[in-house]
């Protein structure tokens, strides 16, 4: 008989939505922001480089300090400061003001998705957590393409403070949620911090890290640059782009569902290892395009679709991975690092995606990408016979 999933489960899949959409939704509106805050548009778009910043320098920091607590406890906390950081961003006075509660909403966010993951991969059911952890990152994934168009709409016709109200509104009904149906994942024992600091001298973590470093690097600098790739191939047609982002959220939240799904019927090193290939080869598959001279919006279309697949589809594998290599005692904080390795990621996909078309075109950041993903897959590590297919083998050494 199928197991239904659990309401705690739909609960956390909000929460990220919430978290993560708080990241995406202010690019929507950077202009109204900096013609009200009457700062420049460069300027406004700090606030988005301040919290991806905070958040990936915050996650392994803060969870070194929460992982002895109760997770339940971490999430609805966390969710009532980032509420309260939200509120303080729409009534904001000025730019400051505004920048300050958006770094204290980063840190708020960082904690929370931490002990998000934490408590999904502990508090699935055995053979599940894969699964589980599919779900959660969906909700990730689909602020991806909510948080923009969400933000410049609701910036149109309410004003630039009705998307932090709407943040603020959606995490409060989150932190209900939580406080009502969370599972009770107690806090790791008291141990000294050199302890609580393991993950940080674990090869077989930092390992995974990397790993996770090199495919966002690759895959997020084509997303960043997905605009003018699609205008190259497709003869300049920017109109095809609205339709490529929604194919991409769509094949996205399929792909982080089925990654989940692969996790527990593989085993996380293998689906790992299926997910970070299967990119590599949607890049070169993007780039053969580029120089094709192919440019049937179909053709795209179902390359973009194909890579969205594995490009989303990393979550689940990567952190039932690092779950194994970590152990239970310091996952919050295993998982936390490889947030930031995620988010430092982001940031050099964009700026080395600049830089490549600033010295050659368009065309080579697929390729760049390529290789990138390809480092990526040689760094996975192997699946080993004793993994078992739910995720929750034992610690394995880095050279396995």
């Amino acid at each position: 008989m199928r197991r239904s999933l659990p309401s705690w489960l739909l609960v956390l899949f909000l929460t990220l939505l919430a978290t993560a959409t708080d990241e995406f939704i202010i690019a929507g509106v950077l202009k109204t922001i900096a013609a009200d805050l009457e700062v420049s548009v460069s300027a406004a778009g700090q606030l988005v480089t301040a919290f991806a910043v905070v958040y990936a320098l915050g996650a392994p920091t803060l969870a070194v300090v929460f992982e002895r607590f109760p997770k339940r406890t971490v999430m609805v906390v966390g969710l009532l400061v980032f509420v309260l950081a939200n509120v303080a961003a729409a009534v904001a006075p000025g730019y400051w003001p505004l920048m300050a509660a958006r770094v204290l909403a980063a840190l708020a966010a960082a904690v929370v998705t931490s002990a998000a993951f934490t408590t999904t991969a502990m508090g699935a059911p055995e053979g599940m957590q894969g699964r589980y952890l599919g779900v959660v990152t969906a909700g990730m994934t689909a602020a991806l393409f909510t948080g923009v168009p969400l933000g410049s709409w609701l910036g149109g016709a309410f004003g630039w403070r009705a998307t932090f109200w709407l943040i603020a509104g959606v995490g409060a009904v989150a932190a209900v949620g939580l406080l009502a149906t969370a599972p009770h994942i107690g806090g790791s024992e008291p141990a000294p911090l050199r302890e609580r600091l393991s993950p940080l001298r674990n090869a077989a973590v930092l390992r995974l890290v990397t790993v996770t470093f090199l495919a966002a690097s690759g895959g997020l600098m084509f997303y960043t640059y997905l605009g003018a790739y699609t205008a190259e191939v497709a003869g300049g047609s920017y109109g095809l782009l609205s339709v490529m982002l929604l194919i991409v959220g769509v094949a996205g939240l399929f792909g982080a569902v089925l990654a989940g799904r692969a996790a527990d019927a593989l085993g996380p090193r293998r689906s790992l290892r299926l997910v970070i290939g299967g990119h590599a080869v949607a890049l070169a598959l993007a780039a053969t395009l580029m120089f094709s001279g192919v440019g049937n919006p179909i053709v795209l279309g179902a390359v973009i679709a194909f890579w969205a697949v594995f490009a989303w589809g990393l979550n689940p594998p990567i952190q039932g991975s690092i779950m194994g290599a970590a152990g239970p005692q310091v996952a919050m904080t295993a998982l936390a690092l490889n947030i930031s390795g995620l988010y430092l990621g982001t940031g050099v996909a964009g700026a080395l995606g600049g830089a490549i078309i600033s010295i050659a075109d368009i065309g080579w950041v697929p390729v760049v990408a390529t290789v990138m993903m390809g480092l990526s897959f040689l760094l996975t590590p192997r699946p080993v016979a004793e993994e078992r297919p739910s995720g929750r083998s034992e610690p394995q050494p880095a050279d396995a």
